[in-house]
């Protein structure tokens, strides 16, 4: 085959390929514990993915399946235009490899980010399993694995023979499609400790592994003979998705744009589209009402500040001045760091980096907008922006619907979309290194650390002086590096993860990673009640407003919920797309509903496991009543 430009536009352009790219430049995988041949997914390849049935996420025995990460190699011509996707064929050789690894019990105790002014009079962090001498034992290094031929699954792409606490613990595999493209598979959630000691913390429970992690993809390409340069890309296995439809108020790929911008590698905007830029953060904010009972009662269905109900979406996207103090007012809703507001009322109502029980009087307490969005809420406050909302915009649903030129960004963005950028404490994916331009070698791909360049061993502590400094672990990275800030096990964070942690400011606000780890949600039995239109219509309005807490299905008491959620996480909830009622202004045409759940605790187990959870869960030490 020969090498032919692809882009349909017409242009006269050179189609040689000078060098390619491996796209997503950051993929997510994400652990399940189904076993069966079936029993996993392709991550979301598009911004606005179309909503997947049940069955796509649980297997037929309810367990969990995994997500995994799907990688292509794209060519560039001279000039950095797309000239096709390269797969596995007569003229094209790729080999893959991939290594992953988990540094998790090796690393050091996360307590907070070490980037933020307050952890520079915090103690210095402390080694995991600090008195194990030999700190290798505790690294996951199944080492890498290589694929050549297109459809191949079995044995020889087992992530096995890594080893913690002398304890085997695969971490996934690789696979490749009838084209040739990687599918990557990170592990079955299986946690578990070599003592039997149960865990007591949120992020750092000695004695325990799980099987989460990342590394480096890379490939090895020869097209007609010729080889050819590949940009390596990385892949982050992560937990569950419980909010397989959500996205953040600010997301992953919103904070790594963020950065590009801050360091000067991507062009700041100037006039921002209502459409592309604008309705995705009115978006989210209102999406987040199936996860949480306050964004529920803010900027749910029939609220005042639903901002996608069609009349109050015209006002905001219409230009000129006779909406700009609507405009205005939205825009200065939103909490800007720039203002120095501790306050928890600035939207979103989301937890930030140096959240604390009693919550600090300090701006970082909060989450907020990256500067980019910030400034394009302004430019559209001012009247400076694109007025090209089209209610009838129906976006591309799968990748091949794009044309060739826009693929490889786009499977870059959709990767990033649906991860998290809330707070850094430690996160769901991903955690505070990832905002730091030394990490990257260009917007959204991470540098690869040298095998002969190893990083050094800063000790029995980490100071943020050490993390922060040249040579320190924010520049180019290795297999594992990236998820070993991250809690171990993951399910005790996920366990950890609520809302209203005072209860006598909000019951329910703010919230940690909702878009993830769901609080309150819509459960199946009373959306059941709200399509009965047999039903009083004020039984099915108070069914619809009622929400149940999600973790309602891990039992009583925090300890209880730690254990369980490490024996059952498929147990909790996915939160699903169901078809809502048409035609009506009390109710939704579309629903987003968890397919487990629904029985409520009483009022004192819920105080009890609150006061258990405010008292030991985000601070990781009990501290007394």
């Amino acid at each position: 085959m020969g090498e032919s430009s692809g882009t349909g536009d017409g242009s006269c352009q050179d189609a040689t390929i000078v060098y390619a790219k491996i796209h997503p430049s950051i993929g997510i995988a994400r652990v399940g514990n189904s076993r069966q041949p079936d029993g996993f997914y392709i991550g979301p390849q598009v911004v606005d993915p179309a909503p997947l049935p049940a069955q796509n996420y649980r297997d037929s025995t309810g367990a969990l399946k995994r997500e995994v990460a799907q990688f292509r190699i794209y060519g560039y011509d001279g000039a950095g235009r797309v000239v096709r996707e390269l797969c596995m064929e007569a003229d094209t050789e790729i080999c893959w490899t991939v290594e992953l690894a988990n540094h998790k019990a090796a690393w050091y105790n996360f307590e907070l980010a070490l980037d933020i002014p307050e952890a520079a009079t915090a103690p210095a962090s402390t080694r995991r399993n600090a008195s194990v001498k030999e700190r290798s034992s505790l690294a996951i290094r199944p080492g890498p694995r290589s694929i050549d031929v297109p459809g191949a699954q079995g044995d020889a792409y087992q992530f096995t023979g890594g080893s913690c606490f002398g304890i085997p613990v695969p971490l996934g595999e690789l696979r490749t499609d009838d084209c040739g493209r990687l599918q990557v598979f990170g592990g079955q959630g299986k946690s578990a400790s070599y003592d039997g000691k149960p865990p007591t913390t949120f992020a750092n429970n000695d004695g325990w592994y799980d099987d989460t992690s990342d590394g480096p993809v890379s490939a090895s390409l020869r097209l007609h003979g010729r080889q050819i340069e590949v940009a390596p890309a990385w892949v982050v296995v992560a937990p569950p998705n419980y909010g397989p439809q959500q996205k953040s108020v600010r997301t992953m790929y919103a904070l790594m744009t963020d950065l590009a911008i801050q360091a000067g590698q991507l062009p700041a905007p100037t006039r921002p589209s209502f459409q592309r830029d604008l309705l995705p953060i009115f978006k989210a904010m209102c999406d987040l009402q199936w996860m949480n009972a306050g964004f529920a009662a803010g900027f749910g269905y029939g609220m005042p500040q639903h901002f996608l109900q069609p009349a109050y979406l015209a006002k905001l996207s219409e230009p000129g001045n006779t909406y700009a103090e609507l405009r205005r007012t939205v825009a200065n809703a939103f909490r800007n760091p720039s203002d120095g507001d501790a306050s928890l009322k600035p939207w979103p109502w989301i937890y930030g980096d140096a959240m604390d029980v009693p919550m600090p009087p300090i701006p970082r307490a909060m989450n907020s907008l990256t500067p980019t969005q910030l400034a394009l809420l302004q430019y559209w406050a001012d009247g400076q922006f694109v007025a090209d909302y089209d209610p009838e915009a129906v976006s591309p649903q799968l990748i091949e619907q794009l044309p060739l030129a826009e693929q490889p960004a786009m499977l870059d963005r959709a990767a990033l979309e649906f991860c998290l950028a809330d707070a850094f404490h430690p996160g769901c994916e991903m955690t505070w290194p990832v905002r730091h331009a030394t990490m990257y070698q260009e917007p959204y791909r991470w540098r690869h650390r040298a095998k002969d360049d190893p990083e050094p061993d800063y000790g029995s502590t980490l100071t943020p002086a050490e993390a922060n400094s040249y040579n320190g672990p924010l520049y180019g990275q290795f297999p594992g590096s990236i998820s070993r800030w991250m809690a171990l096990p993951w399910q005790t964070d996920t366990a950890s993860c609520r809302s209203g942690y005072d209860p006598s400011y909000d019951p329910y606000l703010p919230t940690f990673w909702p878009a993830r780890v769901p609080n309150q949600v819509l459960t199946e039995a009373n959306y059941h009640k709200v399509i009965d239109t047999s039903l009083p219509r004020q039984e099915r309005l108070a069914a619809f407003n009622e929400r149940f807490d999600w973790d309602n299905t891990l039992g009583v008491g925090y300890q209880q919920q730690l254990e369980t959620m490490i024996d059952d996480f498929d147990q909790q909830g996915i939160v699903l797309v169901q078809p809502g009622v048409a035609a009506d202004p009390d109710f939704p045409p579309q629903m987003q509903v968890s397919d487990r759940g629904g029985i409520a605790m009483t009022a004192e187990e819920r105080l009890d496991t609150d006061r258990e959870l405010r008292r030991v869960a985000r601070l990781g030490t009990p501290k007394p009543e």
